[in-house]
């Protein structure tokens, strides 16, 4: 039985090898990128989303929610320190370019700065700062040293992609499954943190809400009538026993909070607002250490993912010679026209996912009152993005990266504006109806697809100007061209945090008080969070109408180079003779049938001293010594397949 079961485990272990190379566009044994690299590339990437994902989206919550800091202060903070951290990204990418080692110049970053990220990402949200000038000081500090340290490992990772490999292709393959692992990473710390903090401080924001609902009502009412500082003298007000039983019909929950805390119904007003400050008290607790928690486990499963992909990746292009100094590679980011239209579109775009970030989850806490939301929120964002993701592939082939993207993100931008419109006519000073909730999920569920097409493709066109670089200038800059992706992150979650925390701010939200949010100040975070983010998507296409390097130009740039590198005789002809990693025969040659067919072109007299393009192709078409060798390794493989 086991003789006949045999068979059909093999046949099933190569389906299961084929699909896999076909998902990463690899070929086995061509020296180029295998799926064992892109998997732990990819997983890589998982590990370092989970821990980018809870510092962006939820180290602000944790200062003005947890912490208590002023959000004015906060937003500002937030925009500072990441266009201040952003900047950094040119000089690291050329720290990168300059980093010579047996690993390679990317790939050691992974494994130096698995360490300190996580070090420095639970220091971010240790539970003891105070809420004052020395603890926002210190915190700040602690923010600053971790978007320095985290570009020591995003800067290199990214780039160690097109030292992968150069196949534009095969690379945006890469880029597609690793962006879907970078999605899952960020996805499951955006879904699940909410839904923990809310279950775990349910109880102290019903206490504060209960309260600051019976204060409002108050306010209005005969038992303070004329008194136009209300919330400055309630403190001395003692009826408000006799209006709380007056309405024991409305306030059965707070009649229940006084009897918990064995509280005097009738007692002065200040042991209603002592209740309800208790309560928040208890709030930012439960919330410091539960975002500690959720951090240091973040960091755990990261840290070995960050081995996992130093390990299991190699660099395929080297650089060799003597590496180039700061300012001259900074000179080189402005000769490359087609990275610096990128980057402005990028930072056009910064805005376009508000409710991805910060943002999105102050809207659901404070105008929905229903925290969990956000994770309904960032989920929309993925069916669209995941299929988007899937078919960036075949969209780029048959569109153009460039076409794709723009397209993708005019739709967002469309989807968006309806969603602000809808709003604003049907449900303004509210925006918590059914109709006004599914048509912004709708909008967000389409904002899902340019943002799937846009994480991969951004990083395919930036692998391809590498490309346009080395060939107008001779230079080959991963680290710096890369650089400038990051910095694009960097801008868009230094916006997306900004714009969230002063739309915070300017509705006047009081921390853990969703009750205390006025219609003004819920029309002014619908436009911040909404309209912006609509203006936001029309204006990252604007630079790309003006990019003109496509693919053919990048193949061709691609052919170009190694053309040159062998006539000045900067690459030799077992260079540029693919390798496989367990020594077999190094060329490949397609045969009749285009099956990849090892040849050793060692002993080719004609093509020995062969510098042109047939000889890396079809040489077996232009020279019968390359074919006889093609007809002898065939029978080589036909004799061992026998065997």
């Amino acid at each position: 039985m086991s003789e006949n079961s045999a068979p059909a485990k093999v046949g099933a272990k190569q389906k299961i090898n084929g699909f896999v190379h076909k998902l990463f566009g690899s070929t086995p044994g061509d020296g180029e990128m295998q799926p064992k690299e892109g998997i732990s590339y990819s997983l890589c990437g998982f590990g370092q989303n989970l821990i980018c994902t809870i510092i962006g989206s939820y180290l602000t919550v944790f200062m003005t929610d947890a912490i208590g800091f002023n959000a004015l202060a906060v937003a500002i903070l937030m925009l500072a320190a990441r266009v201040y951290d952003a900047l950094n990204d040119p000089i690291m990418g050329s720290i990168v370019d300059r980093t010579r080692t047996k690993w390679g110049k990317c790939r050691p970053y992974m494994k130096w700065m698995a360490f300190p990220i996580a070090a420095m990402t639970a220091i971010c949200f240790l539970p003891w700062y105070p809420n004052n000038d020395g603890g926002f000081a210190a915190l700040s500090v602690m923010y600053i040293i971790w978007g320095m340290v985290y570009t020591v490992a995003d800067v290199p990772y990214w780039g160690l992609s097109t030292a992968m490999s150069n196949d534009t292709y095969r690379r945006g393959n890469l880029l597609t499954i690793a962006r879907l692992f970078c999605t899952a990473g960020a996805g499951i710390i955006t879904v699940f943190t909410p839904i923990i903090t809310q279950a775990i401080t349910a109880t102290d924001n019903a206490t504060v809400t209960a309260i600051q609902t019976l204060m409002n009502t108050m306010n209005g009412s005969e038992v303070v009538a004329g008194n136009t500082a209300f919330f400055d003298m309630f403190r001395g007000i003692e009826n408000v026993g006799a209006f709380i039983q007056s309405q024991a019909d409305k306030y059965q929950d707070v009649l229940a909070l006084f009897q918990g805390a064995n509280i005097d119904i009738n007692q002065s007003g200040a042991a209603l607002l002592e209740l309800k400050a208790t309560a928040s008290a208890s709030m930012m607790g439960d919330l410091r250490w539960t975002y500690f928690i959720i951090a240091i486990v973040c960091c755990a499963i990261a840290i070995p993912l960050f081995f996992l992909g130093f390990k299991n990746t190699k660099e395929r292009n080297v650089t060799t010679e003597n590496p180039p100094s700061l300012a001259h590679n900074l000179k080189l980011l402005f000769k490359n026209k087609p990275l610096m239209l990128i980057v402005l579109s990028g930072i056009g775009g910064a805005a376009r996912m508000l409710f991805t970030y910060t943002g999105g989850l102050y809207f659901a806490k404070y105008i929905m009152n229903r925290e969990s939301m956000y994770a309904l929120f960032t989920m929309a964002i993925v069916p669209g993005g995941l299929i988007a993701s899937l078919l960036v592939p075949w969209c780029t082939k048959k569109f153009g990266k460039k076409n794709t993207y723009i397209w993708s993100h005019i739709i967002g931008g469309v989807a968006m504006l309806v969603a602000f419109i809808v709003g604003i006519a049907a449900d303004r000073g509210n925006y918590t109806s059914t109709a006004t909730t599914v048509v912004l999920l709708i909008a967000l569920v389409i904002a899902g697809i340019p943002s799937g097409f846009g994480n991969i493709i951004t990083y395919a066109m930036i692998g391809d100007t590498v490309e346009y670089l080395e060939l107008k200038t001779g230079e080959r800059a991963e680290g710096i061209c890369f650089a400038m992706q990051t910095l694009i992150n960097k801008i868009g979650m230094a916006v997306g945090a900004f714009v969230g925390v002063l739309a915070y701010y300017m509705a006047g939200v009081e921390a853990g008080n969703a009750s205390a949010v006025t219609p003004a100040g819920k029309d002014t975070m619908w436009f911040m969070l909404v309209g912006i983010a609509a203006i936001s998507f029309f204006l990252t296409v604007i630079p790309l109408f003006f990019y003109k390097f496509n693919e053919k130009q990048q193949q061709e740039a691609v052919a170009e180079i190694k053309k040159r590198k062998i006539a000045n005789g900067e690459l030799s002809q077992d260079e540029i003779e693919l390798e496989a990693e367990d020594g077999a025969p190094q060329m490949l040659f397609p045969n009749e049938d285009s099956q990849a067919v090892a040849v050793d072109k060692k002993d080719c007299g004609c093509c020995k001293d062969c510098t042109e393009e047939c000889c890396d192709t079809k040489c077996d078409e232009n020279c019968d010594e390359c074919a006889q060798n093609v007809s002898e390794s065939g029978e080589a493989e036909d004799k061992k397949d026998e065997e």
